[in-house]
């Protein structure tokens, strides 16, 4: 960080550089501070690559520098954005007549359709949220995983529900959600309004909650149900995994992101709304000054952004040279390999497999040989295992905790890796473990 630092934090000086000098010692000077995460080995997180189309079509975008705000800035953006949200709920079998918005990320999706389920509830109440604010409303419960991601959590926040308001539901062995623990959780909950946040995809071991259970539980207690999809609302577009969400259709609204499965270059999150007319009250603001098209969708009705990036294009690529058998291949083979790396590295010397992989998530600990040794024991032997896998350059993994266990978790999300990657990470893998 120190040398990084050294390096990039040259001066402003009075006078500008040529372009080309500016970005030729950008390109020196951040050397040694680009973590390959579009590459076929990279396991950590849950990021994908840019397929080809995608990166070129997001090259456009930046030369033609459109304002997605309305029609009126860019019309090619708000028609491209049309056919994409169409194309979306075909693949991932989402309601017809679904609202939807393009965002910065799974993030911002989840703002945009909690948002909405905010507005909805409280509408149900008599509260005109819009004209009365959050001040003096109706406590809304929410009712949430304990295994859910930070990003829910941080849009909850943002959103004004404070951690007090927050119901922690147990889950089982997977990460999924118990049923007897949200029946009894909305029975407690009864007479106020309640937002339910399932998963589709466990950020640890990829398991989806069991919605064909879950959802009409919450639906007769008239909560709204929203679903965290960020990688795993896409096992729908693959026949082999299509169970694992089934029953997902009938939630209230769903959030995924494309940077990561669909291989769409980052600031790409995708929202879908059941409820078309709450999702456009809790974004929609009209001003004089904005050039509105009655015959066309305006982007900024459906979105938290005013000034945006055009992020339909590189999606319309990716999704136009995929085709459905595409994304779908795409999808399983990740599986595949997350499932290979998963048992090989599980069956090594020292290492151990915790979780075999639902679709791309598979978690492996490496323990610590000595008599008497502790759970904070293998979790040192853990990280230090996985420092030194990535200090090889072969791979590059990232550790978590699940369950109260040290683990490094092997995410395959990248359209690039290939059975060569998984040889390759294997025998790095190896050879750590026998130094």
């Amino acid at each position: 960080m120190k040398t990084l630092r050294e390096r990039l934090g040259r001066p402003l000086g009075d006078a500008g550089v040529p372009a080309d000098q500016v970005i030729a010692e950008l390109a020196a000077d951040a050397e040694g501070g680009i973590i390959g995460s579009a590459g076929g080995r990279f396991f950590g997180w849950v990021i994908g690559g840019a397929v080809p189309a995608s990166l070129a079509a997001d090259w456009l975008t930046s030369a033609w520098d459109q304002n997605a705000a309305v029609y009126a800035t860019s019309p090619a953006e708000a028609v491209v954005e049309e056919i994409v949200g169409a194309w979306l709920k075909d693949l991932l079998g989402l309601p017809a007549h679904a609202s939807y918005a393009l965002v910065s990320g799974c993030q911002m999706a989840h703002v945009t359709a909690l948002a909405a389920g905010r507005h909805w509830v409280l509408t149900e109440k008599g509260w005109d949220l819009e004209q009365k604010g959050l001040s003096g409303a109706p406590e809304i419960r929410i009712l949430a995983s304990e295994a859910r991601h930070a990003s829910v959590a941080r849009a909850l926040r943002l959103l004004g529900f404070g951690r007090a308001q927050v119901v922690d539901l147990a889950t089982d062995a997977m990460g999924r959600v118990d049923a007897a623990a949200l029946e009894s959780a909305l029975e407690r909950a009864s007479g106020s309004p309640a937002i339910v946040v399932l998963q589709a995809g466990e950020i640890n071991t990829g398991s989806c909650d069991d919605f064909e259970t879950l959802i009409p539980l919450a639906k007769r207690h008239c909560a709204w149900v929203h679903v965290d999809g960020a990688f795993g609302l896409w096992a729908a577009a693959s026949a082999p995994h299509r169970h694992l969400v089934r029953g997902v259709e009938g939630a209230d609204s769903w959030a995924t992101d494309g940077h990561k499965w669909l291989n769409v270059p980052h600031d790409c999150g995708f929202a879908f709304v059941a409820h078309p007319e709450a999702h456009r009250a809790a974004m929609s603001h009209r001003s004089s000054y904005v050039s509105y098209d009655g015959d066309a969708r305006d982007e900024m009705e459906w979105n938290p952004e005013w000034s945006r990036r055009a992020r339909g294009f590189a999606t319309y690529a990716a999704l136009r040279s995929l085709g459905r058998e595409g994304v779908s291949a795409l999808v399983e083979r990740c599986c595949r390999h997350a499932r290979s790396l998963g048992e090989r590295i599980g069956q090594l010397p020292g290492a151990e497999l915790l979780s075999e992989p639902v679709i791309n998530q598979a978690l492996v600990r490496f323990v610590d040989a000595r008599a008497g040794a502790t759970e904070a024991d293998h979790a040192a032997r853990t990280d230090a295992v996985i420092a030194a896998i990535n200090a090889t350059g072969e791979a590059y993994f990232t550790a978590s905790s699940f369950k109260g266990r040290r683990v490094m978790r092997i995410s395959v999300s990248n359209w690039q890796t290939s059975e060569e990657d998984v040889e390759r990470t294997v025998q790095a893998v190896e050879s750590v473990l026998l130094k």
